[in-house]
């Protein structure tokens, strides 16, 4: 078992290390190219082709919430429409700008929780085999009448090998949940700041169109 803990573990960090890397790096191309951009239409092309960025995964949906809510401006228009009318109909974008969050969260985050798991968990189990492993040496002495070092060693040794290998494999988990946690918090941060500019931006359009 710790052993099993142990590899899947070891393959969420490195697939982590990888995707987070990757990610970093689109979302600095993504965001330089997208405040350089002419218009929307332009940061969209380049946005389809970056799959790991969650910015651009974010813009994407926005892109399209918002050629939706344009049509539906279009169709419904009233003469005595107001700015404030406008903005007001702005929220399904904010809704789905939120819901595109949400989802590059659950994505990015994915399998995290095992290193928790691993973390949480692998302690008891080398414990238990500890407690198993003196057991079976307590057998032993019963067995053979003798509570020699020679009967004794070998099952307490294996015991503390048992204890040893729960912590190893615990401690990095841990260690890499951790940080990885902290890498998390700063995507979304970022995440979360950029949807906040997107909507400042498409708001500026909507004022200086009524204007």
């Amino acid at each position: 078992m710790l052993l099993g803990f142990s590899l899947y573990s070891w393959f969420i960090v490195f697939q982590k290390f990888s995707l987070y890397k990757k990610a970093k790096m689109e979302s600095e191309e993504f965001l330089e190219t997208f405040w350089q951009s002419k218009n929307l239409s332009e940061a969209l092309r380049f946005a389809n082709n970056l799959s790991l960025c969650p910015e651009a995964n974010i813009f994407r949906t926005g892109y399209h919430e918002l050629q939706k809510l344009g049509k539906t401006t279009a169709t419904s228009r009233a003469a005595d429409e107001t700015l404030e009318t406008r903005l007001a109909g702005m929220e399904p974008l904010k809704r789905a700008l939120r819901k595109a969050e949400n989802l590059e969260s659950a994505r990015l985050s994915q399998s995290l929780p095992f290193l928790a798991t691993t973390g949480s968990t692998a302690p008891f189990i080398g414990l238990f085999g500890t407690v198993w492993g003196i057991m079976t040496s307590f057998h032993e002495i019963g067995q053979r009448g003798s509570a020699s070092l020679a009967v004794v060693a070998p099952g307490v040794s294996e015991a503390l090998v048992v204890t040893a290998a729960g912590l190893a494999v615990a401690i990095p988990a841990v260690v890499f949940y951790n940080y990885y946690s902290n890498q998390m918090a700063e995507i979304e941060s970022r995440m979360h700041s950029f949807s906040v500019d997107f909507l400042n931006l498409v708001e500026r359009d909507f004022i200086s169109r009524q204007s």
